[in-house]
């Protein structure tokens, strides 16, 4: 790292001022995209899902748990998997604590995956969430939402070389290949409105970094992210890491 370009305090300041105009310009185009998602139109959710909770089976009305307003964070966890995946994980390690604040706003946070209630229940006592989570493997709401693919929709995928982390996740959550990228994350968004339901907001992939609080701060280090796509994803759940010592600090 002191091979970097080492500089003036001056020259720090000045360079900083130009950063810091372009991050302002950023939060104004992020106010701005704000509100255009707020006014996406509402699409009725006309499917009867049905949920599996730690209170029986509720109608998807149900689970807004008498909030006008739903955020599910669907997490990877197939139905044979034997853990959930390490990166939905620690996107769960952000979202959790957040449950009272979006309480406080008239709106419900909730996990969702294919798994048996049982299994994500003993998953989530592991990790220590307070956090609802909801089986949704006896119905369809993954795959309507476009988070749950056949093998032959995977086929060129499969057919391709296979990135180290997709190998190393689906090692750590007990299945292949094909099991894990069978399965998607994703936010999907619901209002509730005189009984109805209607989702509002989808998005996966990078749309879901905002609940990756550990990229925002990363972006801010001299390092970055440090991530290559050749090489295995360096995100654990949390009570795997390995505690190391960083020489270059001293004793």
């Amino acid at each position: 790292m002191t091979e970097h370009r080492i500089g003036t305090q001056e020259e720090w300041q000045a360079e900083r001022g130009e950063v810091l105009k372009e991050e302002k310009e950023l939060t104004r185009r992020g106010d701005e995209l704000a509100r255009k998602r707020r006014e996406l139109p509402w699409v009725p959710v006309e499917t009867e899902y049905r949920f599996e909770t730690e209170h029986g089976t509720k109608a998807f009305a149900d689970v807004f748990d008498g909030r006008a307003q739903l955020v599910v964070y669907h997490f990877m966890f197939g139905p044979l998997w034997a853990a959930g995946c390490p990166v939905c994980s620690s996107i769960t390690d952000t979202l959790a604590p957040q449950v009272a604040h979006l309480k406080a706003r008239d709106t419900t946070l909730l996990l969702a995956s294919r798994a048996p209630l049982e299994k994500l229940l003993a998953y989530r006592e592991r990790m220590g969430w307070r956090i609802d989570w909801i089986s949704s493997g006896g119905s369809d709401f993954n795959r309507d939402l476009g988070f749950l693919y056949t093998e032959e929709e995977l086929k060129p995928f499969l057919e391709g070389e296979i990135p180290p982390t997709v190998e190393q996740n689906a090692r750590m959550c007990g299945t292949d290949v094909l099991g894990y990228v069978s399965e998607g994350p994703g936010l999907s968004v619901y209002a509730l409105s005189d009984g109805n339901v209607y989702r509002t907001y989808v998005t996966t992939a990078r749309g879901l970094e905002p609940a990756m609080a550990y990229y925002g701060l990363l972006d801010r280090t001299p390092k970055g992210r440090d991530e290559s796509v050749s090489e295995p994803s360096w995100v654990r759940r949390r009570d795997e890491y390995e505690q190391t010592s960083n020489p270059a600090a001293g004793a």
